[in-house]
């Protein structure tokens, strides 16, 4: 994970669409940026409509993750200001198998399932350690038929 892309680098598609829509479609990445939501979220918890605890839950599991294997974001936490936030990777796909459903914790391993599955899902969860804020950041879509 540590040299993966990014929430904002998500790859293009390989091969341009056929058909009347194929020049608004080519270069649209294959993927989805929870960054609005995120925002909504954070809005919410400012104006007091969601309290902390609403949004600082996320599961020791997932903390761990973070802690042991997540890539730091390098920002604050939009929550609590520290600086313990990290960008934690998994994966899910039908053929996948073993690591259908398992957090990315080398580097190179998103390559490696890139080259080897057809496709597959990676959803990118920001974490941070000291208050618990999680939010999904991104979904996107890998694999061999998503090969930029």
């Amino acid at each position: 994970m540590h040299t993966e892309s990014r929430l904002a680098k998500t790859p293009a598609a390989s091969a341009a669409p056929e058909g009347k829509w194929a020049a608004y479609t080519a270069c649209v990445p294959r993927g989805t940026n929870y960054a609005l939501a995120r925002r909504a979220v954070l809005r919410d918890l400012k104006r007091g409509v969601r309290s902390r605890n609403d949004v600082c839950d996320a599961h020791p599991e997932l903390v761990r993750a973070a802690r042991n294997v997540g890539e730091r974001a390098g920002r604050k936490c939009p929550v609590c200001d520290g600086r313990d936030l990290y960008y934690v990777s998994y994966v899910y796909g039908d053929g996948l198998r073993q690591a259908n459903g398992r957090c990315l914790s080398h580097p190179g391993e998103l390559e490696k399932l890139r080259a080897k599955h057809d496709e597959f899902d990676r959803y990118v969860v920001e974490v941070c350690t000291d208050c618990r804020w999680n939010h999904l950041g991104a979904r996107e879509l890998h694999g061999r038929r998503h090969t930029a």
